[in-house]
């Protein structure tokens, strides 16, 4: 048959039924078993078979499945659920602590104030809503929690001393902050330190649990679900396609979501706190600022360790400098 030109139009020749005397070697049916068709896929009669699964699925890491960007603004509302048994599971303990007279409190309004049950009632709601959040995150993404939040350890190990930079760096804006917009001095949480043994629990615990599941929360999945939808709200408008998801089954998003979702998330995290300094401008903006480092540190590393890494020494900063001004806590009138 003579070649046909390269602008002549493609006409398939008529098929016709194999004849009996028809032949195929080896070679042609294994290369018949990778023919395409015109549509780019696997022709039906070649198609290579199904990968066989193993029947039992771990519940903690089941199979990847990459198909939508995670987490985006239904994951939220699902947390935000969960956060709402956590918040009630909470009360519940506090009422009964309440009904026993536990640390010699028996009024919501003395609770308020004491460390016991403010730290208390934080660590249960974090610790119900974490385990109700890892036994039922990886049935809606079919990969463990961690994975679907992109924890990613290793690079916050490899970043270790640029994350630490970043942490000196909130630091000296805190202590610049004090200086030039200096918050009240009888704040809310000035209160909770009315012991030494208060003090340590609360260095224990702002140095530990607050980090994990504050960043959790704002940077593990309000931050990347600002992002999708900013991009996906872009990708509507003009009709585009949205890029592929990295190797981790991740997305990528564009510089502007990267931009707008960290202000768009540093404001309700600067305002969650802004009770425990009586709503002052100095300590709100401070927290803004942070805020946007700790997004940095997410966005630029791809992981949420490397925040919360950065969060848990920027707190630990702050407590050693009371630590030390105050001699280990025995002289909380000098804080």
């Amino acid at each position: 048959m003579n070649p046909l030109p390269e602008d002549a139009p493609f006409e398939a020749e008529p098929s016709r039924p194999p004849h009996a005397g028809d032949s195929m070697t080896e070679d042609a049916i294994a290369d018949a078993g990778h023919a395409m068709d015109s549509s780019g896929f696997a022709s039906p009669a070649f198609a290579e078979s199904p990968v066989e699964m193993p029947l039992f699925a771990s519940w903690s890491e089941p199979e990847v499945r990459p198909q939508a960007r995670i987490p985006h603004f239904g994951h939220l509302a699902i947390l935000v659920a969960l956060a709402s048994v956590g918040l009630l599971g909470s009360s519940l303990v506090v009422r009964s602590a309440l009904h026993f007279h536990l640390f010699g409190i028996s009024s919501a309004d003395k609770a308020a104030t004491d460390v016991h049950y403010t730290i208390g009632s934080m660590a249960i709601l974090y610790l119900i809503t974490f385990v109700a959040s890892l036994a039922g995150f990886p049935l809606v993404w079919h990969r463990g929690l961690f994975a679907g939040l992109h924890w990613n350890a290793a690079a916050a190990t490899r970043h270790f001393r640029s994350l630490l930079g970043a942490a000196c760096v909130c630091f000296v804006l805190a202590m610049i902050d004090e200086v030039v917009l200096p918050g009240p001095t009888n704040a809310p949480i000035d209160k909770l330190f009315e012991s030494r043994a208060a003090a340590w629990l609360l260095f224990g615990f702002g140095v530990t649990f607050a980090p994990f599941f504050e960043e959790t929360v704002f940077r593990g999945f309000l931050l990347p679900a600002l992002c999708t939808a900013f991009d996906w709200s872009v990708e509507k408008i003009y009709h585009t396609q949205a890029p592929a998801l990295d190797k981790q089954g991740h997305p990528q998003w564009s510089l502007g979501a990267m931009i707008f979702a960290s202000i768009t998330t540093s404001v309700p995290f600067a305002l969650m706190h802004a009770e425990q300094t009586a709503w002052s401008v100095g300590p709100f903006l401070l927290l803004v600022c942070v805020s946007l480092v700790l997004c940095w540190a997410r966005l630029s590393t791809r992981s949420l360790a490397a925040s919360v890494l950065v969060h848990a020494s920027y707190n630990l900063l702050l407590f050693s400098l009371m630590l030390l001004g105050t001699q280990g806590f025995k002289h909380l009138d000098k804080m």
